[in-house]
């Protein structure tokens, strides 16, 4: 696993829709792991079970061994392309890259979990073509995490409803504390829940939210998101709670 500020080979690519795998394309590359959900481990290039929905065309989506690397100067959000059944845990080290580049300004460590959009017959995020822009995404149902939000001043989740404008965001669910927003150049480690109407964010071993919901969303699509940012990721591993 490559460190933090180490150059790596990976296979960066413009911002784009990649093709979706067949029915059988095996779902694991190295350090992303999902053991629980299939009973075992195979490898597939990473490209093919990612799309990604960009706003800008300057958006860079980079794949390295068990790495992902975003920069982009508006909206991206990057779907894992495979629908999820819970309940699930979804698990990854994050890190907002501050080193001067034209993007690296700290903010927006986002997620969607569990989403889908409730005008397709089967729920599907792909769909409706979407380009990015945060507000695109008001019409799906799903959770959504944004650490670091809004150049690092607030960290926030909700349960969207599948209303455009409407991004209900509940008291206890917005903070704006040093302990939880982001740091420069440091790995954080997230935990993403969907157990049941047990629906919870982790950081770093610690409890961020947590959620009792009464009509919890029990599959759908995972998505890192952010705007503006330069973000990597490694270490994603989608098991059961």
């Amino acid at each position: 696993m490559p460190r933090a500020g180490r150059d790596m080979p990976r296979r960066d690519r413009p911002a784009g829709r990649s093709s979706p795998p067949s029915a059988r394309s095996p779902l694991w590359w190295p350090g992303i792991l999902l053991p629980v959900l299939l009973g075992g481990c195979v490898q597939a290039p990473p490209s093919s079970t990612w799309r990604t929905e960009a706003e800008d065309p300057a958006a860079r989506v980079g794949f390295g061994k068990g790495d992902i690397e975003i920069d982009t100067p508006k909206g991206l959000t990057l779907w894992y392309d495979r629908r999820l059944d819970g309940p699930v845990r979804i698990a990854f080290e994050a890190m907002a890259v501050s080193a001067g580049g034209p993007n690296d300004r700290v903010s927006d460590l986002n997620a969607f979990w569990m989403a889908t959009d409730p005008a397709v017959a089967d729920g599907s995020v792909f769909a409706t073509p979407r380009a990015g822009r945060f507000e695109d995404y008001d019409t799906l149902a799903t959770y959504y995490v944004g650490i670091g939000g809004n150049a690092n001043t607030t960290t926030r989740m909700r349960r969207y409803v599948g209303r455009a404008g409407d991004r209900p965001l509940l008291p206890e669910h917005d903070r704006a504390d040093a302990p939880a927003l982001l740091q420069p150049n440091r790995w954080t480690r997230i935990v993403l829940i969907a157990d049941g109407e047990r629906i919870a964010v982790e950081r770093d071993g610690r409890a961020l939210f947590t959620m009792r919901d009464a009509r919890p969303y029990r599959s759908g699509w995972f998505a890192l998101r952010t705007t503006q940012s330069h973000l990597r990721i490694r270490g994603l591993r989608i098991s059961r709670p």
